[in-house]
Order: C-alpha cells, then structure tokens, then sequence
C-alpha cells in the first residue's frame, strides 16, 4: 500500500488538539491510506496570557507561527477556529474548506447564578471579548467585566476557585471538551450575537497544493461555508478583527440567506443592529450590504474612536 503523508499544524491547547484530532478522523475515514501527523506549535496569543487580546494585536495572534509552518514546509494545513481567522491571508495561503458549524451560540457559566437576569448587582463577569462584554452591559449595565485569558480549562478554574461570580465562553467549545457541567444559560443569538464565524473550524492550506486540496475538500460543508462567507465579509468590510465590538450570524434557509449584525460601543449604551436577507450563492455581497448599512447609521464612527483609543 502506497501510505500518502499529510502533516496538520495546530495549536496545543486541548481544544485546538480536539480539532485537529477531529479533522484527522475524518479525513482518516475518508482515506484508507493516508498517514497524519500533528505538528504542534505555539502561537503568541498562547504565550501571552497576561495582557488583554486587544492590547497585543488581536486578530492573527492564534494563526501566524501556523501559517508560517505552513509556508516553510514543516505543516501541509493548518485547522483554526473561524472566529480567529483575519480576514486576509498572507500570499501563499488560501482558506479551504469549513466543515459543518457545532452550536454558534454563547454560554454563560455559573457556580451560583442561574442567568444572566439572576447575577447580583455588580456580579463580576469574566470575558476578554469587546463583544461579549458590549452585549452584555447592554442588558445588565451595573455588571463588572473583568479580562479573562487562557484556555478554556483555565478560565473554568477561575470560575471554580470563586475569581468571578459568572464568565462568558463559546457554546461550541465548552461542548467539544465535554466541560458544560457549570453552563447555567444558552444565550439567544438575537438578544447576544455570536462572533464571526462562531462553531466553524476551518482549513488553511498553500495555494496551489492542488495534492492537498484533493484530499481535504471533501470536509467542506456548505452552508457553514456560505454563513461564515457572509460573516467574514461583514466583518472585512468593516475591517474588525476579534478584539472589537463587532457580531455577525447568518442562517440559511433554502437559497436564501438571513444576516445579523451589530456594532456597539464597549460600554453597550449605543449598539448598531440590522438583519439582511440575500441569495445563498452570493454570501459576500450580503456581509458587504449589511456592513456598508451599519456603517451609514455610524458604525465606523464607533470602530475609528476604539482604533484612536487603542494606538493613543
């Protein structure tokens, strides 16, 4: 039997390794001869825990050393969460498939509470997301919103040892470590939008390893892939990366796709909303519609005094 060789970069955080675990599985199915190696690599955003994400870069500090494995060589595909993909990507380097999205939604966790209406006056909530924390101070203004980073296991712990009375994690990734034992509430992605491209994990690869390309494009699933279309174009045209205040969350319904999208100031007193509907096969003019709208109500206002905020 002629073994083919694939080499998955990733990180080496539990859920980075179930993902990448999760794409090997798959494609092991799908292939009875391919061998898979996981080339694990560490990312600034995984050594630096001591400083909130929107003050070291934001966006691309999950992806860099990967991609840069990838076009060295040591690591054929690289397996990221969409949420912290950026938008552009370096020359070389293309997004393949996506495979089917897990639960978009927000989750909140408790040891005492039971929801966000039940944390007590001024509860301390843990989120190092502009987003999350925007949404939520827009239903609950007296709430503390304090930074939280590490990995999911480490923020739990915090939770655990009595550091905050609630914290703020994604539904998909507290489910795939089978760690939902302190979930006390789903957050209804009306009421809090989800990140761009929330639940989806996604493929990198070279451009032009057509080897590659025909091995793993069996995994695209493709209303995942036309949803987070439509979100990372919403989220591109308004040039946000995952440290900003920016949600967007599509559904498909037949060939017709429905966008929500919100741009809030991070104190949550002024939040830009609107839902578009589009065709299905055209996702990128629906994000760029929707994104250009809220830009006209003063979305880019709000976006250009955070960005003079974070370079003063």
């Amino acid at each position: 039997m002629n073994l083919q060789k694939l080499r998955i970069g990733t990180r080496g955080s539990a859920l980075a390794l179930w993902q990448a675990n999760w794409v090997k599985s798959l494609l092991e199915a799908e292939h009875k001869d391919l061998e898979i190696e996981l080339v694990v690599i560490k990312t600034k955003g995984d050594k630096i825990l001591d400083v909130p994400l929107a003050k070291i870069g934001g966006k691309g500090l999950f992806v860099k050393e990967l991609e840069e494995a990838m076009l060295d060589g040591r690591a054929d595909l690289a397996v990221h969460s969409m949420k912290d993909v950026p938008a552009e990507f370096p020359e070389g380097l293309e997004l393949g498939p996506i495979l089917e999205r897990a639960d978009p939604r927000d989750v909140l966790l408790s040891i005492d509470y039971k929801s966000i209406n039940g944390l007590p006056q001024g509860a301390k909530v843990g989120s190092s997301s502009l987003r999350r924390q925007s949404q939520l101070l827009a239903i609950r203004s007296d709430l503390q919103i304090i930074p939280l980073r590490g990995n999911v296991n480490t923020r739990i712990d915090k939770l655990i040892k009595g550091e905050f009375d609630a914290i703020l994690l994604a539904a998909a990734g507290v489910e795939r470590l089978g760690l939902t034992q302190h979930v006390v509430e789903y957050l209804d992605p009306d009421v809090v939008i989800p990140a761009n491209g929330q639940g989806a994990v996604g493929i990198e690869l070279r451009e032009n390893d057509q080897r590659t390309a025909d091995l793993i494009n069996i995994l695209n699933h493709e209303t995942t892939q036309m949803c987070v279309a439509a979100e990372r174009a919403f989220l591109s045209t308004l040039e946000g990366g995952c440290q900003v205040p920016i949600a967007g969350f599509a559904k498909r319904d037949g060939d017709k796709l429905t966008l929500k999208g919100r741009v809030a100031t991070i104190d949550g007193k002024t939040c830009i909303t609107e839902t578009h509907e589009g065709s299905a096969n055209d996702p990128i003019s629906l994000g760029v519609g929707l994104a250009k709208s809220l830009m006209a109500q003063g979305a880019d206002e709000i976006l250009a005094q955070l960005n003079a905020a974070a370079n003063s």
